[in-house]
């Protein structure tokens, strides 16, 4: 039995991780005034720092999980001190890597909000409000892109599991036996799955995950675009019919991670009318360029497919973790991941105005407030605001291709969407020589790890036909004209010291 001494304690609990209202306020102000204090400053910072994994581990330090509470305000002050010192800011306007966006102001606003309520997203009575805003959001993004409004969706992590939501919903709907109950091999024929050579990796791991083995896809070749080869890609579904084998997706990529290339949506939603395929659109980067009045026809026809996968943490500007499933027929998602148990107590999910309960419609039980960020950004900006933001960044990519073909030592060679590739081509090269095409790949490479490390600015890289490319892709709302104008200059001074310490006597 509980003493009588217990019995007090537990009436006025002392509870070490609560914070008073006054306390609260001042933490909570002064947290605020350093997150400002470092947004209004980023541009004067080095994008990171380049430290080493021993120097990180060393600022953060060791030691056993302490016995003892600390003062809230103190750790607070010192969790500050080591994001802002030692992250790569991809907040920072010559931040061009992965895409990976700037994170809007009111978004940073948001997460706070939203934590502060902490609703589970799960089901609508444990989320009344938090459900129709996710619900309003997806809508607005289906809007946005031109994709039906008429369908359904949820928000999710990021592009993989978008991307994973739409492959299962795709799995149940063209299986022609039961695959819930029976799984993969319900029949012994093998399903089988198809996209570019430049289809993102998340369909490799969709495949190993899902049960249907890595082997099930079909890597459609492309054309000098870097778009699918829709030729090759109806020999493949024929050949796998005539095979025994069970064709059921095929992937278009709208805007790839390498070069923004964009396949022909629109074909491919007629093969796949054609063959009774689930057309399913990896937008995960640049399906959101679909809300430009000038965007390409291909990338348009996105609203076709039965499924797109959209990250709103790319180019809404989101903090992470926000993606996006849009579906044509919310039926799908049910039908691909509903369970009633007698414990999900939660209502009727059928009618129009019956609540929504997200379990029904995507793999997590327990689900975050991941749209209250979004939602308020997309009214923050506006669908104009978007359209300007959005095509800035287009422009700014476009203006560093140019920059590139104009510059002696560089050698642009793609451009899609906010993606540039182009490569640092040193002054009296034998490019005739035996192995300059290597070299060249050795350069760039060396070139671009110490570019990561020096603070200056940011990129990645693409490997396109076989060459080793510097690669900025441009989702970044503070970047501007003269951030670009600086890129050219860094590289090539860089590229002239790492040069002038690598090229072999051969090429000289």
């Amino acid at each position: 039995m509980t003493s009588v001494d217990e019995r007090r304690s537990l009436q006025k609990r002392e509870v070490p991780l609560d914070l008073s209202p006054e306390t609260f306020r001042a933490l909570g102000a002064r947290v605020l005034d350093r997150v400002a204090s470092h947004l209004d400053g980023i541009r004067s910072q080095p994008v990171t720092r380049g430290e080493t994994v021993a120097e990180i581990r060393a600022a953060l330090g060791g030691g056993a999980l302490p016995r003892h509470g600390a003062e809230a305000g103190a750790l607070l002050d010192r969790a500050a001190d080591l994001l802002f010192e030692h992250s790569l800011l991809n907040g920072h306007p010559r931040f061009m890597g992965y895409i990976t966006s700037s994170a809007a102001p009111i978004g940073t606003l948001a997460e706070l909000l939203a934590s502060s309520v902490n609703p589970n997203l799960g089901a609508w009575e444990l989320s009344p409000l938090a459900s129709e805003i996710e619900l309003q959001t997806v809508r607005w993004i289906a809007e946005l892109i031109g994709f039906p409004t008429t369908g359904g969706g949820l928000l999710v992590s990021g592009g993989n599991m978008a991307n994973f939501v739409a492959f299962l919903a795709a799995r149940r709907a063209k299986t022609p036996w039961d695959v819930r109950a029976k799984g993969i091999g319900g029949d012994g024929r093998r399903l089988t799955v198809y996209g570019s050579k430049e289809t993102h990796t998340w369909i490799q791991k969709a495949t190993d995950l899902f049960g249907l083995g890595t082997d099930s896809l079909r890597w459609i070749e492309t054309d000098q675009a870097l778009c699918i080869d829709t030729a090759k890609l109806r020999a493949a579904i024929a050949a796998d019919r005539k095979a025994g084998h069970v064709p059921f997706l095929v992937v278009g990529t709208g805007g790839s991670v390498s070069t923004g290339a964009v396949d022909p949506l629109g074909e491919l939603a007629a093969i796949c009318r054609d063959e009774d395929l689930w057309f399913h659109v990896d937008g995960a980067y640049g399906a959101l360029a679909a809300a430009l009045p000038d965007a390409p026809a291909d990338l348009k026809a996105l609203s076709l497919a039965d499924s797109v996968a959209v990250d709103p943490h790319k180019w809404l500007y989101a903090p992470i973790e926000a993606g996006c499933t849009l579906v044509r027929d919310t039926a799908t998602l049910r039908d691909a991941f509903s369970y009633l148990p007698p414990y999900y107590a939660f209502g009727d999910g059928g009618g129009e105005a019956a609540p929504t309960n997200f379990v029904e419609y995507g793999p997590q039980n327990t689900r975050g407030f991941r749209a209250l960020k979004v939602w308020l950004a997309l009214q923050h900006a506006g669908r104009e605001g978007y359209e300007r933001m959005i095509g800035d960044d287009v422009e700014l990519a476009r203006a560093l291709y140019a920059l590139a073909e104009q510059h002696p030592e560089l050698e642009a060679r793609t451009h899609g969407l906010s993606v540039t590739t182009f490569r640092f081509v040193p002054r009296g090269l034998d490019r005739a020589g035996t192995g300059a095409e290597e070299y060249l790949d050795k350069l760039n490479a060396e070139l671009l790890g110490r570019m990561k490390l020096g603070g200056e600015a940011f990129l990645t890289n693409a490997v396109v036909r076989g060459r080793f490319l510097l690669r900025a892709c441009i989702v970044n709302f503070r970047t501007t004209l003269a951030d670009v104008e600086m890129i050219p200059e860094i590289v090539v001074t860089l590229g002239r010291v790492v040069d002038a310490e690598l090229r072999p006597a051969t090429l000289k």
